[in-house]
């Protein structure tokens, strides 16, 4: 009988395990067609699944590398709005500090510091802080979501925290990557209803801010256009970060040079987008 009775408490306690199983991006899958999110082969080994929340509202999605203290990507509906540009009001995670924490929306480092009594030491342990792109000569702040692809004031000023941009070639941001983003995603989504839109970046292989950030190799981009209800074209564009050059290619084709880069398969959006 006691034999029995552990072999149900095991059995029991085996079932609540399997039940803990968090699934990423569990908070925010509408930001990814078909709610489904890139497969694993982009996944860096110590991963935060950000689901990117300010004023009581999820605007984006971010896998991010705690390593190398930049995003690997943002994932997020192509809206753009009339809103004018927000301050740069830079902001970090709190849950990347301390998963425990209390505090689910992005904040200000001199509130955490100020209000909730964090040092700036234990915020630089698990992502980039302001100090980090200080000073650094010829790098931009790159977003992988950009202000101006979001409709409203609050989203605009949820693109603006340190885990959704990477050390960009000031030359590429301010240039073709700009190009891109202002008139090339205009013109391929005039007839779409909605556009599901990954920006990443691939690791390089230098680091800045006294090798706490690293220096992406390359900064790419990927969307699928929605119908109605039925993906009917998709593209993707990719560009070495340190050259003002930029590639548009197919889904299929952005698919095959990120698969070299990372060593891996890699699938962005669920089938049904067209690669071709």
């Amino acid at each position: 009988m006691l034999g029995l009775l552990l072999l149900q408490v095991l059995a029991s306690c085996l079932w609540l395990g399997h039940s803990e199983v968090v699934t990423p991006f569990a908070s925010c899958p509408q930001f990814f067609y078909s709610e489904t999110p890139p497969n694993n082969a982009l996944n860096p080994k110590n991963p935060a699944w950000i689901c990117q929340r300010f004023r009581n509202s999820y605007h984006y999605a971010t896998l991010y590398d705690r390593d190398r203290r930049i995003p690997v990507y943002s994932a997020y509906k192509y809206q753009p709005g009339d809103g004018k540009e927000p301050p740069e009001w830079w902001m970090v995670e709190p849950q990347l500090i301390d998963k425990n924490v209390n505090l689910k929306e992005m904040k200000r480092e001199s509130d955490l510091i100020d209000q909730h009594h964090f040092t700036l030491e234990e915020i630089e342990e698990s992502q980039a802080v302001l100090e980090d792109y200080e000073g650094q000569k010829d790098l931009d702040f790159g977003h992988l979501n950009p202000s101006d692809h979001m409709e409203n004031q609050d989203s605009k000023m949820a693109t603006f925290t340190l885990t959704n941009v990477v050390p960009q070639d000031s030359s590429l941001n301010k240039g073709q990557w700009n190009i891109y983003q202002s008139k090339t995603m205009p013109q391929h989504t005039k007839d779409c209803t909605t556009t599901y839109v990954i920006t990443g970046a691939v690791p390089g292989n230098i680091n800045i801010a006294k090798g706490r950030v690293n220096k992406p190799s390359h900064i790419w981009s990927a969307a699928c256009c929605v119908v109605g209800t039925e993906p009917t074209g998709a593209w993707g564009a990719i560009a070495e970060n340190d050259k003002n050059e930029l590639e548009t290619i197919t889904l299929g084709e952005l698919e095959d040079k990120l698969s070299n880069l990372y060593g891996g398969k890699v699938t962005l959006f669920e089938k049904a987008c067209p690669r071709e």
